[in-house]
């Protein structure tokens, strides 16, 4: 028998469930039936998820009982655009969905960010139920009600907290996902470990890695440990006034590479960013004098070994000037009256805010980054 977990992310008076384990997606009509009885489900997806997973979850919503309308989208970065989300907006109200129904995501981060910030904003609320695809999203972008789109002007731009009413994170759907997809979302993954959890980043170092990437228990595992990592931290912080910008290490750096290469998933995906992102706030903190060499060390060979990215010039087409970079990091979300705030670390699970970095120390460090030779 499949073991299944649950996460609570406890806001007062919209706490919510995270449900973790395989085969879950059969149980979707089951658990919105038992959460809103007789609410209409608006099911947003794209074409990609749509081929693999729509069928078992609309049975499952039928099986409830549940009136259900697709909304497929195209698949990629470039749906999280004002276009695409007013084409959403426009189905669930033409599905005429009311504020007591659901809108629900079927797909990974692009899907969850785009559905979610419709349904953030159309009636001024509907609730929310995240089903996320891909190892990125479970860990990741379905838990802590952000939602936006992209803007010319930089990544996640455009957006709104509107959190879920519930999550379901069936880790089997893993299975169907592309090595690539797969590698990009560990990153994502690996980060809670980084951040402030020393010993899940040393289990997953030594050798739990192969089993996360396998499917077996130790996927769960991970999957909850992450889940209940970002559930504490979003209780405590909600709308990233504090401690929830930790949750960005490898961001902004990863941020400003998605925008240089134009968010083309052919050139780099978002945990490859996050990858790079990460091990560049690794080096850059060790530049300050602030890490130990070891810990950079440690955490280049291991995102390497699960085939993960790590520097500037293993960005195919190449990132353009450091300069380039810099216009794309004076966007970041973390930008305060023009200060820079970085999320670095004094080491693997020691992770912090630093503000007021200065921009000219970060601007000749992606120069030296960029002169680097390619690792071989």
């Amino acid at each position: 028998m499949n073991q299944h977990a649950t996460v609570t992310v406890d806001l007062a008076g919209r706490s919510y469930d995270i449900r973790i384990g395989r085969g879950l997606i059969d149980q979707a009509g089951a658990m919105l039936a038992a959460l809103a009885p007789g609410a209409a489900c608006a099911v947003v997806t794209d074409a990609s998820v749509a081929g693999l997973h729509l069928a078992r979850l609309g049975a499952s919503l039928d099986g409830a009982g549940l009136r259900h309308r697709e909304i497929v989208l195209p698949a990629g970065e470039a749906t999280k655009s004002m276009a695409r989300l007013d084409e959403v907006c426009g189905a669930v109200l033409a599905g005429r969905f009311e504020r007591n129904d659901i809108v629900l995501a079927l797909g990974g981060g692009v899907i969850g960010d785009l559905a979610g910030f419709a349904a953030a904003i159309v009636r001024r609320g509907i609730r929310f139920v995240q089903v996320p695809t891909t190892l990125l999203a479970q860990v990741d972008s379905s838990v802590g009600g952000k939602t936006a789109i992209n803007s010319p002007h930089g990544k996640n731009l455009i957006g709104a907290f509107h959190q879920p009413v519930l999550v379901i994170a069936d880790t089997a759907l893993l299975d169907t996902l592309p090595a690539r997809e797969f590698r990009a979302g560990y990153a994502e993954t690996v980060k809670y470990g980084l951040i402030g959890d020393r010993p899940f980043f040393d289990w997953l170092e030594g050798g739990a890695w192969r089993e996360v990437f396998s499917g077996g228990p130790a996927r769960e595992r991970a999957v909850e440990i992450s889940c209940r990592a970002k559930a504490g931290i979003v209780s405590r912080d909600e709308t990233e006034h504090g401690e929830r910008a930790l949750l960005n290490l490898g961001h902004t750096f990863g941020h400003a590479l998605e925008a240089a290469t134009g968010y083309d998933g052919r050139r780099l995906v978002h945990g490859e960013g996050v990858a790079i992102g990460t091990a560049l706030a690794f080096r850059f903190s060790r530049r300050l004098g602030l890490c130990h060499g070891q810990d950079v060390t440690r955490v280049e060979r291991h995102f390497a070994a699960c085939g993960l990215p790590t520097t500037l010039a293993e960005v195919p087409g190449g990132t353009g000037s450091a300069e380039r970079l810099m216009e794309a990091i004076h966007q970041d979300k973390k930008v305060s009256r023009g200060a820079l705030t970085f999320i670095l670390t004094r080491g693997i699970g020691d992770a912090f805010i630093a503000k007021d970095v200065d921009a000219a120390s970060v601007l000749d460090f992606l120069r030296e980054e960029l002169a680097a030779p390619a690792v071989t």
